[in-house]
């Protein structure tokens, strides 16, 4: 059986089959139907309304600016959001063109309704991606665009658009500006250094003593230290940035992991009464990745020792953390100045220096990160004594294989 279309608009059934002589067009004289495509005059809205009464979100309550326009271009929807980055009141939006509302520009001054059309583009579209242009004024603003049709191929019914500022992604650029602008500084030193020493070295070996030679290449070998933890701190940042720090959980004895980072500055010329030590004995089993929490306590304790004064206190002890489960808690405090108060909420941000004693300021960032990462949480205030106090809590966990 053949269905044809009359002229009338009704369909016709007929059977048999083609003349001989007539060909198969090679597309149908008709576009295929949709009948799942709405007539025409439907409107939306009212099931749109539904889902948002469901859902109990409004317009207002989206983090991002909202514009909707209807089918015939005329902005219907105009969140808070919305208003506060184009500077438009709601009243003086809705039912005005979209394209008078948003007379968006991008960065070479060409209109962006004019390139984009979304009325009248491709019927493929299903959007635009988001880019950054320009509104009245200068101002930088991200949009994104959304075509609804109510069919594949059919015209656009809504055209929403989401309208974001850039105040966030400014200051993430200015952060990676000041991240480059460090490490360029951290490097640059210690390879100076080595490029200097080596080059004597291999011009002048004849003319060195054993122990200038020794003295030379010990100053190599800590500068090549040096930047084999900024490399590592850079590596740590960008995984902590990215979600995709890893941890390898393993049993480990906290009270161990603090004696042996006691010693290793007391070996290092600090004198042994400079740390007091108070460790509860019955400790529950922690599981955490023993590397990451020596990073942790080796920060801890280096800053405790550098930038403190008088005595370094370590207490280790069962805690609960926040959500009342099992962990550990270990508290670093010192007798030194302390850290101001309005300082306080800006410690765990990149590049802060508490004193001018060196360093890249990423340390405690990425202590807050690794601790962070494990469950835990990490607070930082004044001791009893007067310096500053840092405390952590890290849940017991389980063994990576039960994870």
């Amino acid at each position: 059986m053949e269905v044809r279309r009359s002229g009338t608009g009704t369909r016709e059934a007929t059977t048999g089959t083609r003349p001989s002589g007539a060909r198969t067009p090679a597309h149908p004289a008709d576009p295929p139907e949709h009948p799942q495509c709405p007539e025409p005059g439907t409107d939306l809205m009212p099931e749109l309304s539904g889902q948002r009464e469901a859902l109990g979100l409004h317009p207002d309550d989206l983090p991002d600016g909202l514009v909707v326009a209807d089918r015939t271009g005329r902005v219907i929807c105009f969140n808070a959001e919305a208003e506060r980055i184009t500077g438009t009141a709601q009243a003086e939006a809705l039912g005005r063109p979209v394209q008078v509302v948003l007379p968006l520009e991008d960065l070479d001054g060409c209109r962006w309704w004019r390139m984009t059309d979304p009325y009248g583009g491709l019927v493929t579209r299903r959007g635009q991606p988001e880019r950054n242009l320009l509104l009245p004024g200068g101002r930088e603003v991200l949009v994104s665009a959304r075509y609804v049709r109510t069919c594949p191929k059919g015209p656009v019914h809504r055209l929403v658009v989401t309208l974001r500022g850039t105040e966030a992604r400014r200051r993430n650029e200015r952060s990676h500006a000041e991240l480059i602008a460090t490490v360029a500084h951290e490097l640059r030193s210690p390879l100076t250094s080595v490029k200097g020493f080596t080059a004597t070295l291999l011009a002048k070996w004849e003319r060195f003593t054993d122990d200038q030679k020794r003295l030379m290449l010990e100053t190599v070998d800590a500068d090549a230290n040096r930047v084999t933890r900024l490399i590592a701190e850079l590596l740590d940042i960008s995984r902590i940035d990215a979600g995709r720090l890893e941890l390898r959980r393993q049993l480990v004895d906290m009270a161990a992991a603090v004696r042996r980072h006691v010693e290793a500055h007391t070996a290092a010329g600090q004198p042994p009464s400079r740390f007091r030590l108070r460790i509860t004995q019955e400790l529950p089993q922690l599981w955490a990745d023993p590397d990451k929490v020596d990073q942790v306590l080796g920060n801890l304790l280096e800053n405790a020792v550098r930038h403190g004064g008088g005595t370094v206190t370590i207490d280790v002890a069962p805690a609960r953390t926040r959500t009342g489960d099992e962990g550990t808690a270990v508290t670093v405090s010192d007798e030194g100045p302390g850290i101001p108060e309005e300082s306080m909420s800006r410690v765990f941000t990149r590049f802060w220096q508490g004193s001018k004693r060196g360093g890249t300021g990423l340390g405690l960032y990425i202590v807050k990160g690794i601790v962070e990462v494990h469950g835990g949480t990490i607070t930082v205030g004044r001791s009893a004594a007067g310096g500053a106090e840092f405390r952590f809590i890290l849940p017991v966990s389980a063994p990576a294989f039960m994870a």
